[in-house]
């Protein structure tokens, strides 16, 4: 079984992939001891495919300036070490579902062009959404009771 367990591990077709925006990539990098660094450090270690763009990259940036005092080069710093774990891509298709919060619609953008599986939030307006096209949307506690 165990065996089992670490051959559909390895299989390309059955990595998980996900989305993540800017509230999961601050608390992931802000809080060692977060739920969501656990997750990540899981997901890093089940090889999962992890995507984002650079709209969300930008705003993480500005958050940890604005918020976390970083200076412009030490948030810089911290967006290139993300930029070791996740994949940056360039969504084609422009969505207008989250009717509440317009700016968050750029995270079903890179869902939709990366054919993630789920997008990892604390974001109240993407939460409410639950599901788009297939892709679940869920906090990071949810996900990590799947490890």
């Amino acid at each position: 079984m165990c065996l089992k367990w670490f051959k559909e591990l390895g299989n390309q077709e059955n990595k998980m992939k996900v989305t993540v925006d800017t509230n999961f990539l601050i608390s992931s990098t802000q809080w060692d001891y977060s739920v969501a660094h656990k997750l990540l450090k899981k997901l890093i270690l089940s090889d999962a495919e992890i995507f984002t763009t650079q709209n969300i990259l930008d705003e993480t940036g500005e958050v940890l300036e604005r918020d976390f005092e970083y200076s412009k080069d030490e948030a810089k710093n911290i967006i290139g070490k993300i930029l070791l774990f996740a994949k940056l891509i360039e969504p084609k298709q422009k969505v207008d579902i989250v009717k509440d919060d317009p700016d968050d619609n750029k995270v079903i953008e890179c869902a939709i062009e990366s054919s993630s599986d789920y997008i990892l939030t604390y974001d109240r307006h993407l939460l409410k959404l639950k599901e788009y096209k297939g892709i679940k949307i869920l906090k990071p506690e949810e996900i990590l009771k799947m490890f």
